[in-house]
């Protein structure tokens, strides 16, 4: 493991704790790939071999049930991903792809569970990390089984908009079928939920949006802090 690498881990909080042998030892084995895009890295019910770090690029975790396909999350660098089935040495809960060219450092899961065991700064950070993905995991069914999909979508522009400088115009970082199954919506369904916010002051082209009235659209969209994060 090179220097370099080594800073990316410590630059992660989960990292940021450990004893210098514990990590050392913790990263033996461990690879950086670049992969491009739309590589499946696993699948769901494999065997959880690697705790994955997502350097660089973009990546999709997704699920499969009776033919069906839907968006789980979508995971930004730098950021750690399958940390549950990494601890628990069972198998990956849902598939995972790439959704453009990506850097990820896959370091393996029985080296992670040792260094669980061994480093009490690395057990304490496990535990705040997983508490974090259990809120995520209960804001997003809240966010689905409270909201229509019109609200659904009016909260994500919202939020898209506060994170990207609340300029009024904002640029869809996914393509619309992707962001139709996070939202638990089919690509039609997302059509026409954008066509319905056209008199809220939403405006499409391609892949940007202008929030022409934005008043308008957070009292359809009632936001609420405990499921909408910057």
């Amino acid at each position: 493991m090179r220097d370099s690498e080594k800073m990316i881990v410590r630059s992660l909080p989960l990292f940021a704790d450990m004893a210098e042998d514990h990590l050392d030892e913790m990263l033996l084995g461990s690879f950086l790939q670049r992969f491009p895009a739309t590589v499946v890295l696993f699948s769901e019910s494999d065997h959880t071999d690697f705790l994955h770090v997502l350097v660089d690029g973009q990546v999709e975790l997704y699920a499969s049930a009776n033919n069906r396909e839907g968006t789980m999350t979508l995971i930004k660098p730098v950021a750690t991903f399958v940390l549950a089935s990494a601890l628990t040495d069972g198998v990956y809960q849902m598939s995972a792809r790439t959704l453009e060219s990506s850097q990820i450092l896959m370091i393996p899961a029985e080296n992670v569970r040792t260094a669980m065991k061994k480093d009490r700064g690395f057990a304490q950070k496990s535990v705040l990390e997983l508490a974090a993905c259990y809120h995520g995991v209960v804001r997003a069914y809240k966010n689905i089984k409270l909201r229509t999909a019109v609200e659904r979508l009016a909260n994500y522009i919202l939020v898209q908009n506060r994170r990207q400088g609340d300029t009024g115009v904002i640029k869809l970082p996914i393509e619309k079928r992707t962001l139709a199954s996070m939202l638990g919506m089919t690509p039609e369904n997302l059509s026409r939920a954008f066509a319905t916010l056209k008199p809220y002051g939403i405006k499409v082209d391609g892949a940007e949006v202008r929030l022409e009235k934005p008043e308008d659209l957070e009292t359809l969209a009632k936001p609420s802090a405990l499921i909408d994060t910057h």
